[in-house]
């Protein structure tokens, strides 16, 4: 039965395999995206940037900010919200 299964999805093979495929490059992107240690060299080139004038005080306080949200968004991409920043935002709404 396995035979006869492989043999009528055979036409599909290359779709699967591409599947499998875009899945690992997926994951290694998202492992590279949260490495600490890339994080730290992101930051640090802010920081050598700013101090060398090629970018002001603002722009390296915003490229801060999405290099450190990337640490408190989970790999499966669903933001999550701190206690203390979700009381805050609450606030914000009801003014």
């Amino acid at each position: 039965m396995d035979i006869l299964w492989g043999l009528l999805t055979l036409p599909y093979a290359p779709v699967r395999g591409l599947t499998s495929v875009v899945k690992v490059i997926a994951r290694e992107a998202e492992s590279q995206q949260h490495n600490p240690v890339n994080i730290r060299r992101e930051l640090e080139e802010l920081d050598r940037a700013a101090a060398a004038g090629d970018i002001t005080p603002e722009e390296r306080d915003r490229g801060q900010q999405q290099v450190l949200d990337r640490l408190i968004t989970p790999a499966g991409g669903a933001e999550v919200t701190p206690p203390e920043a979700a009381g805050r935002r609450g606030d914000q709404h009801r003014g």
